[in-house]
Order: structure tokens, then sequence, then C-alpha cells
């Protein structure tokens, strides 16, 4: 039993010095850091310096014996397995380490240290110092611990610290390349070309032309792939949207070159300067002359054979998710696209593009729960913008006949598959219309784009076609209603969905409506008609679809229905069972505003937080005058999500909302 537990005893010991040493290094090398910045403040002061020397051989001495203890515990693994008393401390080393593992990682000290030994070497020997010489002998112990450091990490099986040894080995290579005198994160690099229009001037060119007319270009981009070939290799470099070739050989370049092309990582920014040749395969390749190093990848890019596959990964990381997935990158070139022609669309139809406040005294616009925010110096809470429909009316009022703007809303609701609580919207307003307008309008919009985007009328979506042909189908929400009620007994009519009891009626008849009759018999005429909608019909609304004669209770911004004044004039377009765009006829008559936005604050004394308030400074521009006037709003990431065949709003936009992320290991 004796000889069975020395073993742990010794390892107890070992593991107990190496921590406490560990804890001396985590408080040595700052020290060291603050005296080379002092120094650097003051570089003739005789004092500092004999500051670094003091602090550097201390460093150097805890790091010497950091390394043996380290060393001691690494080659002790059979008795780690043997003894089973030793658990609990590895176990307290293993949390020493993944904590403290930035701390402890000594790659920072070591730049820092090539910086300064780079930047101070000929005023340190003019003044005889043997500092230079004894940082060197601090970068070589520190060098060790690296090693040691990470062979620590895996020899203990250290959770969570997989991304930091990935970039491992990346921190030693950029090491080197400082301390061969190279800057790894140059100002500026002045290009010829971009890659992509090298690939375009030059692509149609055959070998035969290339040489008989050299073509000398310098680019810039990242590095997607690098094939060695002993004293020759070709690399092949990316701007994002093109891949192009660069061949070196190490006989045609500067020997610091090739060494430096021999620290390159994929992921890497290069220059490359060189004459245009086509390769025995026919590849268009730059034959360099020179390299330049210009931004060094700490972290290895997603794998380029499988990407980034993790969704929730690509959307938290989108920088990464650009770099692995060309695809997503055209989604956004596309959405870009998108929103260039509409602004020619309008600015054609002599439209101004304006801008309306994104902070706001009152939530007003639309039915929606805003962000809040303090404003210090005014003392006012102020709300992140629901709508800018209220201030674009305004300006109607103040003569500009027709505005229109592309701007970020905010409202504070859920999240799912087409609702981010961030987001773009195009409205625009016209006096002198009415929403028949709209409708012509919208069709001829949106007719554009499909076929300046996508090329064709028919487009895919999911595993259905959308059929954009014009004229497009119409229907009032009730016969929407209607025609796609589930209930194979019978359709409902007309008359059995104008009131509140003939709805709850038809809700008895059907299973999944039946559930939520307590909930409806709460809901007034229009919100009730609004939900049934949203449940039977809105889904099968694949192709693009203009529901019509929105009842009045829905609609507090819109004018009445000069035929029936239960509804108003107003129509939602429906694509892939999607709410694309709202339009309707604008309420001119300052007292019938008033009127629905008094109706509004019944709702929420009610309760209906999303209900919104009065806003009198509107009512204030309406009493000046509103000619009959017409709006529509297009929520822009929707639409790009028709035309781009994506699923998910989180996939048209760039850094969409998500929740914090759970600390690595949390468990929580």
């Amino acid at each position: 039993m004796e000889n069975e537990d020395a073993p742990a005893h010794d390892l107890d010991e070992q593991v107990a010095l190496l921590m406490s040493l560990l804890k001396e290094h985590i408080d040595s090398w700052p020290r060291l850091i603050t005296a080379l910045n002092t120094f650097e403040a003051n570089a003739s002061d005789s004092e500092t310096i004999a500051r670094i020397q003091d602090e550097s051989r201390h460093l150097s001495d805890i790091t010497r014996r950091t390394n043996s203890a380290a060393a001691n515990i690494i080659s002790s693994q059979k008795a780690i397995s043997s003894a089973r008393n030793a658990s609990a401390s590895i176990e307290q080393l293993k949390i020493e380490i993944r904590q403290n593992h930035a701390q402890l990682n000594p790659t920072a000290t070591l730049l820092r240290l090539g910086w300064f030994s780079q930047k101070w070497e000929g005023t340190l020997a003019a003044q005889g110092s043997r500092l230079l010489e004894e940082l060197g002998q601090l970068s070589d112990e520190l060098q060790n611990w690296d090693q040691l450091l990470e062979a620590l990490v895996y020899e203990l099986d250290v959770p969570g610290l997989s991304e930091a040894l990935r970039s491992q080995q990346r921190n030693r290579s950029l090491h080197q390349i400082i301390k061969a005198g190279f800057d790894p994160y140059p100002h500026k690099f002045d290009r010829s070309h971009a890659i992509s229009q090298i690939v375009e001037q030059f692509a149609p060119k055959t070998g035969e032309e290339l040489e008989a007319s050299p073509a000398v270009v310098r680019a810039g981009g990242r590095i997607h792939a690098i094939n060695k070939m002993g004293k020759a290799a070709f690399v092949r470099f990316t701007d994002g949207a093109e891949v192009l070739q660069i061949y070196i050989k190490s006989n045609e370049v500067e020997e610091r070159t090739w060494s430096l092309f021999k620290l390159l990582d994929l992921g890497d920014f290069v220059g490359a300067e060189g004459r245009l040749f086509r390769t025995k395969t026919g590849e268009l390749s730059i034959h360099a002359e020179s390299l330049t190093l210009l931004s060094k990848a700490l972290v290895p890019p997603p794998d380029k054979y499988y990407g980034l596959h993790d969704v929730e990964l690509r959307y938290r990381q989108r920088y990464a998710d650009l770099i692995a997935n060309r695809e997503v990158r055209r989604v956004f070139e596309t959405r870009s696209q998108i929103i260039r022609l509409i602004r020619t669309f309008f600015d054609e139809r002599r439209y101004m593009e304006v801008e309306t406040p994104m902070l706001t005294p009152l939530p007003t616009g639309a039915a929606a729960r805003p962000f809040v925010t303090h404003h210090n110096a005014l003392d006012i809470d102020l709300y992140a913008r629901i709508a800018p429909e209220l201030y674009l009316k305004r300006l109607i009022v103040g003569g500009f006949e027709k505005v229109y703007e592309i701007n970020r809303n905010f409202r504070n609701e859920g999240i799912d598959r087409s609702h981010n609580p961030e987001f773009t919207m195009l409205e625009w307003y016209e006096a002198y219309s009415e929403y028949e307008d709209l409708l012509r309008l919208t069709e001829e919009l949106i007719s554009s784009l499909v076929e300046q985007v996508c090329g064709a009328s028919v487009i895919e979506y999911g595993d259905n076609n959308i059929d954009f042909t014009r004229p497009w189908k119409r229907m009032t929400m009730r016969e929407a209603v209607i025609h796609y009620w589930p209930n194979a007994g019978g359709s409902p009519t007309l008359d059995d969905l104008s009131t509140n009891e003939g709805i709850l009626r038809l809700a008895e008849q059907d299973q999944n409506l039946k559930s939520q009759i307590p909930h409806f018999r709460s809901l007034d005429y229009g919100h009730l008609l609004g939900e049934v909608f949203e449940q039977v019909a809105e889904a099968h609304l694949t192709d693009p679809t203009f529901i019509t004669e929105f009842p009045i209770e829905l609609s507090p911004l819109s004018k009445q229905s000069e035929s029936d004044p239960a509804f108003v004039d107003r129509f939602e377009l429906f694509i892939a069972g999607m709410e694309i765009a709202n339009g309707f006829c604008e309420i001119n008559d300052p007292k019938d505003q008033l009127a629905r936005f008094e109706g509004q604050m019944k709702l929420r004394q009610g309760g209906d937080d999303e209900a919104m308030l009065i806003d009198e400074d509107y009512i204030r521009a309406l009493s000046y005058g509103m000619p009959p006037t017409a709006g529509e709003g297009i929520g822009i990431d929707r639409l790009v999500m028709v035309l781009t065949n994506s699923r998910s709003i989180r996939d048209v936009i760039l850094f969409p909302h998500m929740r914090p992320e759970k600390p690595e290991g949390s468990g929580q």
C-alpha cells in the first residue's frame, strides 16, 4: 500500500509546485511589459533599462523552473494513470490551466519582445547594453514554455482549449515572421488590380497572347490553398468573389521572401506582383516576382471542403460564414443589387429619398412593442422607431408630393423564420393617389425586380414555384378564408364571416380553431377575422396575392371604404405565405384620425401594449391640410428571402440577433 501511494504523493507535490510557479508567471510578465512600455516613452532612461533587466531575469528564472516542473508532470503519465489519489490535484491543475490559459500563453509576450528588440536594437547596441542578449535568452525559455503548455493541454486533456491550440502554431509562425524583420500587419498595399478584375480582364486571353503582350499585375487576397512542390509552389488566393493562382519558385525570389512563404498559412492575406501566364493545365496565374504578407490570420479558416455548416455558428460568426460559403456571399450581393434597383425605380419616377428619425419621442406608426432608451442630456425616454409612416406623411403635409425611405425599423417582438427585431423597410407616399395606384405600382416594382435579379417570371422557393406573371391574384380577406376553409363539409359564406357570432359558429366546426374559442371570444370583430385569416389562409398564399378589404379595427391609419364603413381601403401583398407589403389610403381628416387614436388608447388601457399612442403633433400636422394620399411599406428582408430562395430571415441579414453565447463548458 505504501509503494502504491508514493507516486501519488510525489505527483501532488509536483502539481503544487507547478501551480505555484504558474501564479508567479502570471504576476511577472505584466511587470516586464510595463517596463518595456516605460522604456519606449523614455528611451535614454538607464534606470528603466536596469528595471527591464531585473524583470527579464526574474521572468526567465520563473519560466525555466516552470518548464522543468511541467516536463516532470508530462513524464509522469504512468504515475497519473496508476495513482488513485492523484485525480484531485490533476483536476485542479486542469482548472487552473483552462481558466488562465490566455495569461499563461507566452505568445503575446514573445511578440512584444520581438517588436521591442527589432525597434530598439540600434539604440541599445550604441549604449553597450546586454539587454538584447538577456531578452533573447528569455525568448528561448518562453518558446520552450509555449511547447510545454501545449503538451500539458494535450496530456491532461484540458477541456475547452481546442480553439486556442488551433491558433498555437500560427502564433509561433507570427513570432518567427516578426523575428525575421517582416511587418505582419502593414499599413498599405498598392494594387494594380483586384483579383476579380484580373480574372475578368485576362480570362479570355490565351497563353500565347499573354506571352506576346506581357502583363505585370499587383494583387492582394486571402490564401485559399497552398500546394508545395519542393522548391516551387502554387498558391491560390481570393478576393472573395474570384480565385487566382500564384506560382512562386525559390530561385526566382529573394531568399527572405521564400523563408516568409514557408511561414504562410491558409487564411493569411498576401500581395503578389508578377507577370500573368497560363500553366500547362491552362490556369491563369501570376508568376511571382515578389510576395508580401498583408495580414497574418491567427485562426484557421473554416474547412474549404466541408465549409461552415453549424447554422447558429454561421449567424454568430458571419465573417467566417462569408469566408467558407460562396453562396452566402452571393445572397448578400443580390440583396445589395435589389436595394440599388429599388432606388433607381423610385428615382426614375421622381420620388425624393428622405431620412426620418430613428429615435422618436413616441412609439407610433404601427402596432408593435417598442425598444426604449433614455437621452441623458434631454432627460427624456426615446423609442427606436417601429415605423417611419407618420414622419413621411408630415412631409406630404409640408409639400413634398412623392417621398420614399429605405431604413431600419425596430420592434421588440419574437424571433422566428420571418421576424427579426431589427429589419429593413421600404416606405413610400404619394399625394393625389389612392390604393389602386399602389397596387399597380407594387406589381410593376416587384415584377421588374424578379426579371432583373432572377431573369425569369417564375422562380423556385423551397418546394414551390412562384409565378410573378401579371396581373396578380386579388381576394378580400373574407374571400380568402372562404376559399381556404379546411372543413370538407362545406365552405362558409360572406354572411357567416360578417359577425363575431358567425365566425365563432364556424370555429366550432374546425378542430384547430375550436380550441381557441375562449381566446376568440375576447376579440372584437376585426381582430377575430384577422386571426382566422392568418390561421386558415395565409400559409396557402404562395403566388403573389393581394388581400383587400381589411376590417377598420385592424387599420387605425387607413381611410374607411366608401362602400362599407366597417372596412378600409387597404391591402396586403402575400408571397410564399409571408406578408411582403402593406398599403392603404391615408386618413387626412384630423378629427377622424384623432378618433382612431383614441380607440387605440382604449385598447392600450385594456392591456394591449402594442396599441398606438395619440401623436398630438401628427394631428396638428394633419390640421394644416394633407391632400389625398396613399402610402405603402415593403419588407426588404422578406422580399430578399423570396428572390434568393432563402428559408429564414436570418439568412438575408448579415448580423441577425441571437441569444448570448453560452460560456464553453458552462453547462448552462
